[in-house]
């Protein structure tokens, strides 16, 4: 328990994989868990090739009911917070999107007039596969019969990514619990090539010693034994942006507390701030949906390939400072002019992964300005 604890108050978002693999279908296998939780809402600090990559490598499908809904509702809103239209994969304006993602299904399963997700926006089948609604509904075993029929369907091989989340039956026996995970484990084996999102249970407001949070640390703890991929949705309800945590005064899923609301009082303390805009966040507050909104892209970028090294920081000391700059200078080669560092590191790759700020295949003057923000001098 005390392990589980301390790597989710880590200050770097998810663990750090030292290699990245990529699997036949192009994401990355981590060497260690990516574990997506209240620390991963930043989307400052994730490189614009990442999310470049995750859209045109990762074709997803989301299960869910109302309280999963809440990543859909986060991820709408950033894009109407950015002024970006895409409502739909033929939304002319959806390819310019920085977040843009559509739902093709209906291409994949009738073809005909059905719009593509073109080049450059994310495939996300949402409330899909079919024959289930979550993780509990209509039981606790029919989604990942659901899942097996839809990657077995000829139709829909080129799903990559498959997310399910609960809606109030994570709160349950041990057993339950380890069905799912024996099931999750199962598809992971079944299928190597495809990426199975883990996710935790919505808090119900029993706190740290309640039930839910020891179900809730059985699914991290399966994560950790297995280097799974997790969206801890429970994690991300436990804190306000500020790192404020919650679980201990009896958060639920409404962001209320033995002391308020929190997500009002954060809001209030911080008016006009993005991530309080205004949105239809099933059971909860828009801060929350918003929060998860951001969280599901970073996890996107990491799936992708992102190491998580933030903007800047290419020797990944949690700064960004003179030993960076020298690396950006050897990088630094004008607007499309590809990098040609003269040793080795930093490879190509790595200038366009950790310098190229704006995704446009170079180092130029745009990103020295990015890294000048991004500057903090040496952390100690």
């Amino acid at each position: 328990m005390s392990l589980i604890v301390r790597l989710l108050s880590t200050g770097r978002c998810g663990w750090l994989a030292s290699v990245v693999v990529l699997s036949a279908a192009g994401l990355a296998v981590a060497a260690e868990p990516i574990i997506i939780g209240h620390t991963c809402t930043n989307l400052d600090q994730v490189p614009p090739y990442w999310i470049a990559q995750a859209k045109n490598l990762i074709r997803l499908s989301y299960g869910h009911t109302s309280h999963g809904s809440q990543i859909v509702t986060g991820i709408t809103t950033l894009n109407n917070v950015l002024g970006c239209s895409c409502s739909s994969c033929s939304s002319p304006g959806c390819p310019t999107c920085t977040y843009g993602f559509c739902d093709d299904y209906y291409f994949y399963k009738y073809g005909g007039s059905n719009p593509v997700a073109p080049p450059g926006v994310l495939s996300f089948w949402d409330y899909k596969p079919e024959g289930a609604s979550d993780l509990g509904n209509p039981n606790r075993t029919q989604w990942e019969v659901a899942t097996r029929a839809m990657l077995q369907d000829p139709r829909y091989v080129n799903r990559n990514l498959v997310m399910w989340s609960w809606c109030g039956q994570a709160d349950t026996t041990p057993e339950n619990i380890q069905l799912y995970l024996n099931l999750m484990r199962g598809l992971e084996i079944s299928y190597p090539n495809v990426t199975f999102v883990y996710m935790t249970g919505h808090l119900n407001g029993s706190g740290v010693e309640g039930n839910l949070n020891q179900r809730n640390n059985q699914i991290r703890a399966h994560c950790l034994a297995y280097n799974c991929v997790l969206f801890d949705f429970a994690d991300i309800e436990s804190y306000d942006p500020d790192g404020n945590y919650f679980l201990p005064l009896y958060a639920d899923d409404g962001c209320n507390y033995s002391g308020g609301n929190w997500a009002t009082q954060w809001c209030a303390a911080h008016p006009g701030s993005d991530l309080c805009a205004s949105c239809s966040c099933a059971h909860s507050q828009p801060l929350n949906c918003n929060l998860k909104g951001r969280a599901f892209w970073w996890m996107m970028a990491r799936v992708a390939g992102w190491d998580g090294t933030a903007h800047g920081d290419f020797d990944q000391d949690l700064d960004v400072d003179s030993a960076d700059f020298a690396l950006f200078s050897a990088c630094l080669a004008g607007p499309q002019v590809p990098p040609a560092p003269a040793q080795s590191p930093p490879t190509v790759e790595q200038c366009l992964t950790v310098f190229d700020t704006n995704a446009d295949g170079d180092v130029d003057l745009a990103d020295f300005r990015a890294f000048q923000a991004a500057f903090t001098g040496s952390a100690g």
